[in-house]
């Protein structure tokens, strides 16, 4: 479709190194934002622009292109994906074929749909990434109208069959269910439960090891980004959309507005961030968004991933962590204080107490409470 940009990102080994090809129509615009992201090379010998593979450069590089509005195809690393025999071979690993014109048209009339419905961008792009995958799905079987039938054997051949995470799964059940409300068609029950998601407990840093993350962080915009991240409990979405006019100094309180589900709260303004955030000011001049990437657009979350990683190795962080741990830290230590969960459920804005305590279970505080039997021996 015209002025329809179309990024695809697929697998590539080169030396025995999995790298991630990155391809596009070429275009003078596309081609300098590719360039501009971090760890992007250009490979002569395959003729496209390349970065290492590790587990999270797919969601790493998805954010940065859907920043731009631009489609992003993963499909090739929704498969299950082992080493071809020789290098060149990567490119047998699609088996969807791409979307139609008219299949495009009609996934850009979805998200609007979406968006006037006031979904979140981030939902916005989901189910659209998802319902595209779906379309390419009828494409390849040949299917002309979509049926429970249809359903089911997408969520067999694409999701059940390749192991899919039971995230991805939910996510595609919703877009295809918002996708048939879109297009007012009329099918029969479809009979594909929803699986429940696996309880797994959070990564929780020590107060320790965070100090040694922020201590070993040099650059000033990426220590201020981090840490009000931990010291006020943020999603990182939240962080990145700040606006100068969001700090409050004299009431020690930070503005959050249309987070998760929609929803504005105040969270806590640490004392000891306000010189940190009042020096970070004065030397980058932040007009629009309190962090700010090179042409005055909010501060990309793949920017914000990447100078995380590079930190911990320097603070020798050997833990898997995200972001997100920083969060699941500032409440963790929150309620190691004495703070009663009530609170810390509106400083987090979560809608239910049953989401914030999951902190009960990774607090070291309650279990240092408990006398082991073995002591007693």
């Amino acid at each position: 479709m015209k002025g329809q940009i179309q990024i695809t990102l697929s697998p590539l080994w080169h030396k025995n190194r999995k790298l991630v090809a990155i391809h596009f129509a070429y275009d003078d615009k596309v081609k300098d934002y590719v360039k501009l992201c971090d760890g992007v090379r250009y490979s002569k010998t395959y003729r496209t622009f390349y970065t290492v593979y590790h587990h999270m450069v797919i969601n790493e590089l998805f954010d940065y292109f859907r920043a731009k509005k631009w489609y992003v195809d993963y499909s090739a690393f929704n498969e299950t994906y082992t080493k071809p025999k020789t290098e060149q071979s990567y490119r047998a690993n699609y088996k969807l074929p791409p979307l139609s014109e008219n299949g495009l048209k009609e996934l850009k009339g979805f998200s609007k749909w979406l968006q006037q419905k006031r979904f979140s961008q981030n939902t916005v792009h989901t189910y659209a990434e998802v319902t595209g995958l779906f379309l390419r799905y009828l494409d390849l079987k040949q299917i002309d109208t979509i049926s429970p039938r249809s359903i089911e054997q997408f969520n067999y051949d694409f999701i059940f069959s390749t192991k899919k995470s039971v995230s991805y799964q939910n996510q595609c059940i919703s877009g295809i269910k918002q996708y048939i409300a879109f297009k007012e068609l009329t099918i029969g029950d479809f009979d594909i439960k929803r699986p429940n998601k696996d309880k797994k407990l959070p990564t929780v840093l020590s107060k320790t090891e965070v100090k040694s993350i922020l201590d070993a962080t040099s650059n000033l915009k990426h220590r201020a980004l981090l840490s009000l991240v931990y010291s006020a409990g943020l999603r990182i979405g939240e962080a990145v959309n700040l606006r100068p006019n969001d700090i409050d100094t004299e009431r020690g309180l930070i503005h959050i507005r249309s987070a998760k589900g929609r929803k504005d709260r105040y969270t806590l303004l640490a004392p000891r961030m306000v010189p940190l955030l009042e020096t970070y000011i004065n030397h980058y001049q932040p007009s629009n968004f309190l962090f700010e990437g090179r042409l005055g657009e909010a501060y990309t979350q793949v920017s914000a991933r990447q100078a995380l990683k590079k930190v911990l190795g320097l603070a020798g962080i050997k833990k898997y962590v995200t972001l997100h741990t920083l969060r699941h830290s500032f409440a963790t230590h929150l309620l190691e204080g004495g703070t009663d969960i009530r609170y810390i459920q509106e400083l987090l804005g979560h809608n239910s107490p049953k989401t914030t305590m999951i902190y009960t279970h990774v607090s070291s505080t309650n279990l240092s409470d408990i006398k082991n039997p073995f002591d007693n021996l």
